[in-house]
């Protein structure tokens, strides 16, 4: 049996993810995600909408995975692989060469992403469209207020 492990935050999960865990899980015959806990992404400066017991239990219902771990440091990655008997360790190519050091005990393998999709421009774009309804209702506010002074 092929081992694959990986690891991310896998907040807001969209296509470029489904994409990335497909072709992860066609690289071997079982899957394993590391996913990053809560304090582990406060380490790393990264804020989440979802909790990590919901991205897990996100993870574990996508079909491509078998198995989800924590992800709790970036130094526990050898120990994981080794632990699991991954024979490869595979991520997205935006990390490529980052972790060329586990190529003594499995082979490395960066996917490309998927074009023109991420979290941070999903977030960015929910959060213009907040602002702009924000911006709408306060408009309509101010025409309320007009309206109920002229009363």
């Amino acid at each position: 049996m092929r081992t694959v492990i990986t690891y991310g935050t896998f907040d807001l999960l969209h296509v470029g993810h489904v994409n990335l865990l497909s072709r992860l899980r066609a690289l071997g015959d079982r899957l394993i995600v590391g996913c990053s806990t809560d304090e582990f992404n406060e380490i790393k400066g990264k804020r989440t909408i979802y909790p990590y017991a919901q991205r897990v239990r996100i993870l574990n219902a996508v079909r491509f995975v078998d198995k989800v771990i924590a992800e709790q440091c970036w130094e526990q990655k050898r120990d994981d692989v080794v632990r699991e008997g991954a024979a490869v360790f595979a991520i997205g190519d935006d990390w490529a060469g980052r972790f060329d050091d586990l190529e003594d005990v499995c082979e490395v393998i960066y996917v490309p992403r998927t074009a023109d999709v991420s979290t941070t421009e999903i977030r960015y774009l929910v959060n213009a469209m907040h602002a702009d309804k924000l911006s709408e209702l306060r408009v309509q506010v101010e025409r309320l207020s007009d309206m109920v002074k002229r009363f």
